[in-house]
C-alpha cells in the first residue's frame, strides 16, 4: 500500500495491546484526556438543549421565546442539542443503519471507495494523513461525500451497500437542507437582520453545500493515549450531528473540556466558522474534539453545511461592524480560511 497508513480498523482489530506512536496524542494534551464514560458522567456546565417545537408557531410571543433561546445558545455555547427538529425518527434510524451496514462491510470491499488525498481526491473512504508536523494521526475512518444540491452530487462514489443507502441519505439531506434554511432564519434575525440574510450570504440554496462525513471511531486499546479526532473548530457555516449514541464529543468551554451527554432522537448542531465570522464573533464556533473508548465503536454522522470555496468573499457584515465593534476578522474567500486555518496549525499548538 506505499505510503498509506493502514485503516484505523485494520489496527483496532488486529489484536494489538498498545497503539502505534503516530496516533499518541503530544504529552501536555494527555493530562486532559480522562475515561470518556467517566467524563460523561461528571455535573458541571451542559451543552445546551433546544426544543424547536415551537420555532414555527402561531403565536408571536411563543415563537419569539423559541427563537431567542436558540439565539443565546449560539452567543454562549455555539453548540446545542436540538429536539422536535421536524425530521422523522424513523428516517434517522434507517440513515444509521445505512451507515453502519456500510462500516461493517470487510475493509477491502471499502477500500473500492478508497479516497486518494494526496491528488486531491478529498471524497471517498480514508483515514487521516498526517498533515502536520508532528505527524499525528487519528483513531478514525471515514466516508466522505456531497449530498447537497443535488445535481452537484458524484453518485458514482456513494455507497452500493447496502442498497437503501442513497434513497435514505439523499432524503435525510434534503429535510436537513430546510431544517438549515430555518436555523438561519433565527440566527439573521437574531442579529437584527432580514430572516433571510444569513442564508443568502453563505450561497442559499444553489450554493450552499452540503457534505456528509461518516465518522467511524473503532475501539482503541489505548483510548487514554489517542483522540479520535482532535481539538479544532469547524469551518462550516453550520455543522448537524447524529450519532450512535456512544460518548464522545468534548467542548472547550470556559476553559475546560465538557463532554455532552447523549440525548435520544437529538440532532446535534454547531455553530461553524462561517457564521462566526458573518456574526463579527456574536455566535460562537467553539473548540472541539472526540474522545475514544476500549468497550465500544461510535459512529457520527456529520454533516456541514459550506459556502462555496470562491465565490463570496466571508467578513463580518457592515450592519455589525461600528467604532465600538469594530470587525474581528479580515475578508477572505471560504477556501483562504481554510488555508489560513492548516497553516496557522502548522506554527501553533492547541489549548491543552
Amino acid at each position: 500500500m506505499g505510503t498509506i497508513a493502514p485503516r484505523v480498523e485494520s489496527l483496532a482489530t488486529s489484536g494489538m495491546l498498545s497503539i502505534p506512536k503516530e496516533y499518541v496524542r503530544p504529552q501536555e494534551e494527555l493530562t486532559s484526556i480522562g475515561d470518556v464514560f467517566e467524563e460523561v458522567k461528571k455535573e458541571g456546565p451542559q451543552v445546551p438543549t433546544i426544543d424547536l417545537k415551537e420555532i414555527d408557531s402561531e403565536d408571536e410571543f411563543v415563537r419569539a421565546k423559541c427563537r431567542e433561546k436558540l439565539k443565546k445558545a449560539a452567543q454562549e455555547w455555539g453548540v446545542m442539542h436540538l429536539v422536535n427538529h421536524g425530521i422523522p425518527e424513523d428516517l434517522l434510524n434507517r440513515l444509521k443503519k445505512a451507515g453502519e451496514a456500510f462500516f461493517s462491510l470487510p475493509v477491502e470491499e471499502k477500500e473500492k471507495y478508497a479516497n486518494d488525498q494526496a491528488s486531491g481526491k478529498i471524497h471517498g473512504y480514508g483515514s487521516k494523513l498526517a498533515n502536520n508536523a508532528s505527524g499525528q494521526l487519528e483513531w478514525e475512518d471515514y466516508f466522505f461525500h456531497l449530498v447537497f444540491p443535488e445535481d452537484k452530487r458524484d453518485m458514482s462514489i456513494w455507497p452500493k451497500t447496502p442498497s437503501d443507502y442513497t434513497e435514505v441519505t439523499s432524503e435525510y439531506a434534503k429535510q436537513l437542507r430546510e431544517l438549515a434554511t430555518k436555523i438561519l432564519g433565527v440566527l439573521s434575525l437574531g442579529l437584527g437582520l432580514e430572516e433571510g440574510r444569513l442564508e443568502e450570504e453563505v450561497g442559499g440554496m444553489e450554493e450552499l453545500l452540503l457534505m456528509l462525513k461518516i465518522n467511524y471511531y473503532p475501539i482503541c486499546p489505548q483510548p487514554e493515549l489517542a483522540l479520535g479526532v482532535e481539538a479544532h473548530t469547524d469551518v462550516s457555516s453550520l455543522t448537524f450531528l447524529l450519532h450512535n449514541m456512544v460518548p464522545g464529543l468534548q467542548l472547550f468551554y470556559e476553559g475546560k473540556w465538557v463532554t455532552a451527554k447523549c440525548v435520544p432522537d437529538s440532532i446535534l448542531m454547531h455553530i461553524g466558522d462561517t457564521i462566526e465570522i458573518l456574526s463579527n464573533g456574536k455566535y460562537k464556533s467553539i473548540l472541539h474534539r472526540g474522545l475514544v473508548n476500549k468497550e465500544k465503536v461510535r459512529i457520527s454522522w456529520a454533516v456541514f453545511c459550506e459556502p462555496p470555496k470562491e465565490k463570496i468573499i466571508l467578513k463580518p457584515l457592515p450592519e455589525l461592524v461600528t467604532n465600538a465593534e469594530p470587525a474581528h476578522f479580515p475578508p477572505r474567500t471560504f477556501a483562504q480560511h481554510i488555508q489560513h486555518k492548516l497553516f496557522r496549525k502548522t506554527q501553533e499548538g492547541l489549548p491543552k
